[in-house]
């Protein structure tokens, strides 16, 4: 009986290309919200990590916070391409059945940052703007260089990443045993498959950089001064490239935190007046 669900899923979501539900975490409806937003969050976490966050934005706001497809308690699919373009049409399914209104807010935290610049690529009739925490926007171009490029040697990590999946895990867990990333981060022997595919496809093998370049909302990017997997020089080039994007450093690193909150909020206001 299993065989015969996991087949009819494969040949639903793989074959006829039906978009996953995803599982959504939070959900406030007020009765007459000023905003709609959308929180994607980051490679290996949760919805719950912005469970603090949400605690700080101000105002009557409609907030979904939304499991991406492999993460949380979303569908787990084995040999999925977990790119930015499978995220983005699942969270668009997930939107649609929760009858959405207002045009919306997108939120994205690194991955989730990347598939929001997706989301708004492909459909941006439902988008207002967008506010990228931490972005991981990085360079596909080939160039002779006499110093190693921050691109590279981040790209070269994440490949090593995938090659040794055992070492990396066992990284990670020491990491989150010293509280170095958020609590909502989990890797195990059980999802580490998809952690490493959605690492390869939506991350290494990106668009993103491009894409955001081109794209025609207000968007606000929020990073850290101390985050290691920001590439500073690819933010001044979107800034450079597209006038409707805000690039702002905060003192802080990579992973959320109440940081970002009142830059949040005032983006909100900013886009509302």
């Amino acid at each position: 009986m299993c065989k015969i669900i996991f087949v009819l899923e494969t040949f639903i979501h793989k074959y006829l290309r039906v978009p996953y539900q995803l599982n959504v975490h939070f959900d406030k409806k007020p009765n007459n919200p000023k905003a709609t937003l959308v929180l994607l969050h980051g490679l290996g976490e949760s919805a719950s990590a912005w469970d603090e966050i949400i605690k700080g934005l101000s105002g009557d706001l409609r907030v979904i916070s939304i499991d991406l497809l492999g993460f949380g308690k979303s569908p787990r699919p084995k040999k999925m391409k977990y790119n930015v373009s499978v995220q983005a049409n699942s969270v668009l399914a997930t939107l649609l059945k929760l009858n959405i209104r207002q045009r919306l807010i997108v939120v994205g935290h690194s991955m989730g940052s990347l598939t929001a610049i997706e989301l708004t690529k492909r459909y941006p009739i439902i988008v207002k703007g967008m506010i990228l925490c931490s972005p991981p926007l990085y360079d596909n171009q080939q160039r002779f260089t006499l110093l190693p490029e921050k691109n590279k040697i981040l790209k070269e990590f994440y490949q090593k990443a995938i090659n040794n999946p055992d070492k990396f895990l066992d990284a990670a867990n020491f990491a989150t045993k010293m509280k170095f990333l958020n609590k909502s981060f989990e890797l195990t022997k059980d999802n580490v498959g998809v952690y490493m595919a959605a690492l390869e496809a939506s991350i290494i093998h990106q668009t993103s950089l491009e894409d955001i370049k081109k794209q025609k909302k207000p968007t606000h990017i929020l990073y850290g001064v101390f985050d290691p997997l920001i590439v500073k020089k690819n933010l001044t080039k979107v800034k450079d490239a597209n006038k409707l994007v805000k690039v702002t450093p905060i003192m802080t690193g990579h992973e959320l935190s109440k940081s970002f909150v009142p830059y949040i909020n005032k983006f909100i206001t900013e886009l509302e007046a």
